[in-house]
């Protein structure tokens, strides 16, 4: 990957509210985040925990649970060859096809139902889908549902119930 370019162009606006003022958990929010920083890491390249660092000026970043976040944009940029693989027959187009917020969205759905069993399938489905409709395309949120909950049915036998 490129070096990284702090420019505007490769990071995306900084979490908007949500309609209606509801509040979001420190786990959205640290979703939220990391989604950001993958973002910038798949346009851009660069260090992860120099993108990391970045990310805690944001706006709304004490909000987030830090904890969670550095350990989703850890481990998915550490781990994303490997969380890829998983992706085999569950995505219909090319790698290079999917928008950069549909991957990174994908990334950390699949590093949550891989590495985080105690996060229930259903809310890392809800989850993703809940960022797809923030950040993505207008229908992206039915890919990512589709993809990742295909992804369950593998991953997550046990919990899904699939043969």
């Amino acid at each position: 990957m490129p070096p990284m370019n702090c420019a505007r162009s490769s990071e995306m606006p900084p979490p908007r509210p949500k309609a209606g003022g509801s509040a979001r958990s420190a786990r959205h929010r640290a979703r939220e985040f990391a989604l950001q920083g993958l973002y910038g890491w798949l346009v851009a390249g660069g260090d992860c925990a120099a993108i990391a660092d970045r990310l805690k000026s944001w706006p709304g970043y004490g909000q987030a649970d830090e904890a969670y976040f550095l350990e989703l944009i850890r481990g998915t940029v550490e781990t994303a060859e490997a969380l890829r693989a998983h992706w085999a027959g569950a995505i219909d187009r090319p790698l290079a096809d999917l928008s950069p917020i549909e991957h990174s969205i994908l990334l950390i759905g699949t590093y949550e139902l891989a590495h985080r069993p105690e996060v229930p399938y259903k809310v890392v489905i809800n989850e993703a889908v809940e960022l797809a409709k923030d950040f993505g395309a207008t229908e992206g949120f039915r890919y990512v549902n589709g993809v990742l909950d295909k992804l369950a049915a593998r991953i997550r036998v046990h919990e899904t119930g699939a043969a």
